[in-house]
């Protein structure tokens, strides 16, 4: 893998990780139309990408983590509000992908990281955002979520771990189908995701120390973090302030586009790898 190759990856990362349309889905596939070598750095490298969007997002909603650092203590109490309420929802979503992640992620990585499995979960959740933006109420915001719905939300986010379902697509719809504005089930989730991100690119970091790192990897490592977490910020910045008067619909038709990009692919017999 080539610096231009890691920057173009760590590019595609920052905009996709908060955007609803896949992360994973858009590595796996932009490796097949690009050439990449998908073995050669794998999903160690979309770990290190990760990152680079885990501290986009620590870094915009900077003030928010502070205050629910400071709140830990309270948030052993029942009845806790404001930032303390906040880290117990964190917390209740964090489960499900806690456990999935444990019992399942092996599995994951080594059957689901196809590009047809990630284009049929494209088209899957683009269904389910015509359809939300059809029938959802969202009138609610943030602070009114429960810990069954944030637990409800962490479902989402396990599922998210199969390719071309999108943590952000995934959660964002799930909470707005439970009343929740746009911009607040974005704002929500995106704080949810950071326990998530931080133990997957713990795990792998730990995999990685073991196994080292050839010349000029730790480089490209790097490069993709750096370069993933500076689009990652002025993505989830720019999104969040797009939700507030905008609809799903346009991600929707995108994740259709894209679908339709690897079937024809697949029908032209070229090779989509696996």
């Amino acid at each position: 893998m080539t610096l231009l190759a890691a920057t173009l990856l760590g590019i595609v990362q920052g905009l996709t990780e908060f955007l609803p349309v896949s992360s994973s889905a858009h590595l796996i596939l932009a490796r097949v139309f690009f050439g990449f070598d998908a073995g050669q750095l794998g999903l160690a490298f979309d770990v290190a990408c990760h990152v680079g969007t885990l501290a986009a997002v620590v870094i915009y909603f900077r003030r928010d983590l502070g205050r629910m650092v400071v709140a830990l203590p309270g948030a052993i109490r029942t009845g806790a509000g404001g930032p303390a309420r906040q880290v117990q929802l964190v917390i209740a979503g964090t489960v499900p992908v806690a456990v999935v992640g444990l019992l399942w992620s092996g599995v994951i990585e080594r059957s689901l990281r196809t590009p047809l499995l990630a284009a049929v979960n494209l088209v899957a959740v683009a269904l389910l955002f015509f359809v939300v933006e059809r029938v959802g109420t969202k009138h609610r915001d943030d602070r009114s979520v429960t810990m069954g719905e944030a637990g409800v939300i962490g479902l989402a986010q396990a599922a998210a771990l199969v390719p071309g379902i999108s943590r952000s697509g995934a959660t964002i719809v799930t909470a707005m189908f439970q009343g929740l504005r746009r911009a607040d089930a974005a704002r929500f989730t995106f704080l949810l995701g950071v326990p998530a991100v931080l133990a997957a690119a713990a795990k792998e970091g730990l995999d990685l120390a073991r196994a080292g790192l050839a010349p000029g990897e730790l480089e490209l490592f790097a490069v993709g973090a750096a370069v993933s977490a500076a689009v990652g910020y002025f993505t989830v910045k720019y999104f969040i302030r797009y939700l507030g008067d905008h609809s799903l619909r346009p991600f929707a038709w995108y994740r259709l586009g894209l679908a339709a990009a690897v079937l024809a692919w697949w029908a032209a017999g070229l090779p989509l790898g696996g």
